[in-house]
Parts: structure tokens; C-alpha cells; sequence
């Protein structure tokens, strides 16, 4: 999407806040891209509860584009990819 992000992240519980943890990925964006950073000072996280939740919020964020009339497919949208697979471990 051009105007937001969406990350389905995993920190390690306890070294770090997840608020820390958004601020340093954001900051090491804006440096690494080359482009100046105009985020938000805060951010929406919803912390996924079940392998269902987990398939229904990644196809709500592959879609994203598509709803929006930027894609006709969500594999036409540039934008998009996991760098890591993050298999859903039950608590």
C-alpha cells in the first residue's frame, strides 16, 4: 500500500517491547532506503491467537491491494513478500 506497511513479525519476548521494536525497524527503514521517514509515532498491532487467525490476516493483508484498486491480482502487486516463513507455533 502506498501510504502504510504491514508486518507479521515474531521479536523475541523480552528483550524488547514491541513499541521499541517498531521505532528500530522503522528508523533502520528510513536509513537503509534511502528515504527520509514520515511515520506515525505510533503503530496497530494485533497479536494473532491461532493458526486460523494467522491464514485469515495474511490473506486480509495479501488482498489489501486488490481491494484498493492497485492490483488486479495480489501476485501483480511489486510490493509484497515474506523474507522469512513464521510457522505458527501453538502456545
Amino acid at each position: 500500500m502506498p501510504d502504510h506497511v504491514h508486518l507479521f513479525a515474531a521479536p523475541h519476548q523480552g528483550q524488547h517491547s514491541l513499541d521499541a521494536w517498531v521505532r528500530f525497524w522503522k528508523s533502520q527503514f528510513s536509513k537503509r532506503s534511502g528515504m527520509p521517514g514520515r511515520w506515525q509515532t505510533d503503530h496497530w498491532d494485533t497479536r494473532l491467537r491461532g493458526g486460523d487467525s494467522y491464514a485469515r490476516k495474511w490473506e486480509y493483508v495479501r488482498n489489501n491491494p486488490v481491494r484498493h484498486g492497485l492490483a488486479a491480482q495480489p501476485e501483480d502487486w511489486p510490493f509484497q513478500g515474506e523474507l522469512n516463513v513464521l510457522p505458527w507455533l501453538a502456545p
